[in-house]
């Protein structure tokens, strides 16, 4: 494929960005200026909060060389192959694709940029995505090849970032953000992870990796402060179980975190054509509690 520029089309005979994924409303890039900062934990967990709340969701696992989704998901199947395309894996109620179903748990994969491109290309035009209110996309920290092929490939609908709140860790979310504007993706918000620390026994708060860095960036990059998480030992187990905490822990303050800002992500977005239909599936489902019992 040409190297365009965002919100162009393919060279003349190609696809446009839109082709290869036509039945996808919004799709919504999970990204962070580095490492370590909990990324796909909050993808994880952001994509069944809004298939909870009645959206149709996909999470496609960009990170090709480190492909963690599937073990986070839980996906009681890999991907299958129909009518010469690949069928996702599910996963309470997310479509999933992960180069992690594909090699060996125990591979490294050294692949150049090329190949990179070529992978995340499939994982668009080969996969049976169907219908999907949102697709979410887990990025390989920093910036580098598959930042760039996705913003070419399709058009993104924004792009968010995951900090957590010390400065060596905002130094480069600035970075990131500054990559995402240059090729014209829309700035979504920043989520604070890892925030605080709840003792167990006692209650008390700690910041341990300092406080409010997310939210000043945010104020200095003039985007939406989307929410802080907090640091818990109930996050991380239910990423090594493959039952995220919105799943393990519905009544939980950590996953009604996570829920409150899956809420405003899609508050983010304006609704379909579809006569007057509430503009997200978070009214949608505010609606049907509002309805007398027995109306349909």
């Amino acid at each position: 494929m040409a190297d365009t520029g965002a919100g162009q089309t393919a060279q003349a005979g190609g696809p446009s960005k839109q082709d290869l994924i036509p039945d996808v409303n919004h799709v919504i890039a999970v990204s962070s200026g580095k490492g370590g900062v909990g990324k796909s934990t909050v993808a994880v967990n952001l994509a069944v909060a809004l298939a909870q709340s009645g959206a149709k969701v996909g999470l496609m696992d960009a990170d090709i060389y480190g492909p963690n989704i599937p073990m986070m998901m839980g996906a009681p199947k890999p991907p299958e192959q129909q009518d010469g395309k690949i069928k996702p894996a599910e996963s309470h109620g997310v479509k999933i694709i992960s180069m992690g179903f594909f090699v060996p748990e125990e591979t490294a994969i050294v692949w150049r940029g090329p190949m990179i491109h070529t992978a995340i290309q499939q994982f668009f035009r080969d996969v049976t995505w169907g219908t999907l209110d949102y697709l979410l996309l887990d990025l390989p920290p920093g910036t580098g090849d598959a930042q760039l092929t996705i913003s070419q490939l399709v058009p993104l609908s924004g792009a968010i970032t995951v900090t957590t709140p010390q400065e060596v860790a905002l130094h480069d979310v600035r970075k990131g953000m500054m990559m995402f504007q240059k090729v014209n993706v829309p700035l979504l918000g920043i989520i604070e992870n890892m925030s605080f620390f709840v003792c167990g026994h006692c209650g008390e708060r700690t910041e341990i990796f300092s406080t409010g860095g997310g939210e000043r960036a945010a104020q200095k990059l003039g985007i939406p402060f989307l929410g802080r998480v907090p640091i818990d030992p109930a996050i991380r187990a239910g990423g090594d179980s493959g039952m995220p905490i919105v799943m393990a822990e519905l009544a939980s303050p950590q996953a009604a975190a996570f829920r409150e800002i899956a809420a405003k992500l899609a508050a983010q977005f304006p609704g379909k054509a579809d006569g007057g239909q509430p503009s997200s599936p978070i009214e949608r489902m505010l609606n049907k509690l509002k309805r007398p019992a027995g109306s349909n």
